[in-house]
């Protein structure tokens, strides 16, 4: 058994704030079973390593014999969570927030130990408030307050419009931690306005108040910007082995340490030993990252996943081969009143490329290859007989047998 000051020190592993520290550690001290709190809107069906950063701390507080409340927003996602926006939100409908949410909720598992977990949906107490309930809750809570948020804040003094449903939201997420009676909330550093809110909502209605645990953004696969979809730099969670190995790799070292702390299931000695080595000059990067990308692999599928995927990494990159398992795609090489077949259209419908402009853009930078030969700038048609049998290449991980 961990002393609490044991649990403390892998709790704040990676975490950006404690707020207030003292507090957590009087909560361990008292050798209780903590309920950890993070709640989620479903705005999006799919999630990746960056929204995994706070499952993974929910994780690490299973692990330490605590109960983990994952409250499913879907009564707050109607409202919208205007967190570091300077516009209103869309609000989504009834049928994208359910189906979102159980997509979420399949890949959350993947993580979390459904043992330790109480799955709880936000809708059961938000949408049955009666007027009177709800201006009691309001009534904690002053204009002033809430603008203090740096985006309502910035949103007022810019004179750019704020909807009055959208002061709803902090308050919303105050009472979730009411009514589950958190005593750890978890969030992302843009999230520790909501988190305070809580915190003040359940000293004001008499309850000991939540502990806030904010977590830092995690940088995608370029290294500057936070991990997005948007960006392009992201590694899914349903991404196939070969594609997580391959992106893992892809990191700037020195992020590594911080993959290690937010997006593995490494014990936290282990990557104080790994981040004192690095700094040392004791251990190769390389290795180092290798050994990351297998954790991770590992953690959403198996072992053996992992060792296939790096040997498939090795293929090309070490050896300069065409992984085994590149897809097959049956290509309409129907030649144009030309002769030639247009390349950018075949790479859309290969999904190499989103877009013929796209695929241009990847022609003209060097990186399409066909059979291992990159194609010169510009060429954009080629003769069926080179497409025939051959194997595309767009970037460095995605690989494409035409038959």
């Amino acid at each position: 058994m961990l002393s609490p000051e044991e649990q403390l020190h892998i709790i704040a592993s990676g975490a950006a704030q404690i707020v207030p520290e003292a507090a957590l550690l009087e909560k361990l001290k008292r050798g209780n079973p903590l309920n950890i709190k993070l709640g989620v809107d479903p705005t999006a069906p799919d999630i990746h390593l960056g929204h995994a950063v706070p499952l993974r701390k929910l994780r690490q507080f299973q692990d330490l014999g605590h109960q983990v409340t994952l409250i499913i927003g879907d009564g707050t996602a109607l409202i919208g969570d205007p967190s570091g926006r300077n516009t209103t939100r869309p609000q989504l409908s009834r049928e994208q927030i359910q189906a979102n949410a159980q997509t979420y909720v399949d890949q959350a598992f993947k993580i979390l130990d459904p043992e330790k977990t109480t799955l709880r949906y936000n809708s059961d107490w938000i949408l049955s408030l009666d007027m009177e309930q709800l201006l009691k809750i309001l009534a904690n809570f002053t204009v002033a307050r809430i603008l203090e948020r740096d985006d309502f804040h910035n949103r007022y003094t810019s004179g750019a419009s704020i909807s009055l449903h959208e002061f709803l939201y902090p308050v919303m997420q105050a009472y979730d931690s009411v009514v589950i009676k958190a005593d750890v909330e978890l969030g992302g550093t843009d999230q520790l306005f909501n988190l305070l809110a809580g915190r003040e909502l359940m000293e004001k209605m008499g309850m000991e108040p939540q502990v806030c645990l904010t977590l830092p953004l995690l940088e995608g696969t370029d290294g500057v910007k936070k991990m997005s979809k948007s960006y392009g730099n992201y590694v899914g969670l349903t991404d196939t082995p070969s594609d997580m190995f391959g992106k893992i790799m892809s990191i700037p070292d020195q992020l590594m340490v911080k993959y290690y702390r937010l997006a593995s299931n490494e014990s936290v000695e282990a990557i104080d030993r790994i981040e004192e080595g690095l700094a040392a000059d004791q251990l190769h990067p390389n290795e180092v990252k290798r050994a990351l990308a297998r954790n991770i692999v590992t953690a959403y599928y198996d072992d053996a996943a992992a060792q296939e995927a790096e040997a498939a990494f090795d293929t090309v990159f070490k050896n300069h081969g065409i992984p085994e398992d590149a897809p097959e795609f049956a290509a309409d090489l129907t030649p144009n009143e030309e002769g030639l077949v247009y390349l950018a259209k075949l790479m859309v419908d290969a999904g190499l490329a989103g877009t013929a402009g796209e695929a241009r853009r990847l022609v003209d930078g060097g990186g399409v290859k066909v059979n291992g030969e990159a194609l010169a700038p510009k060429t954009y048609n080629v003769e069926p007989h080179m497409l025939e049998g051959a194997v595309l290449q767009v970037g460095k991980r995605r690989f494409c047998r035409l038959v």
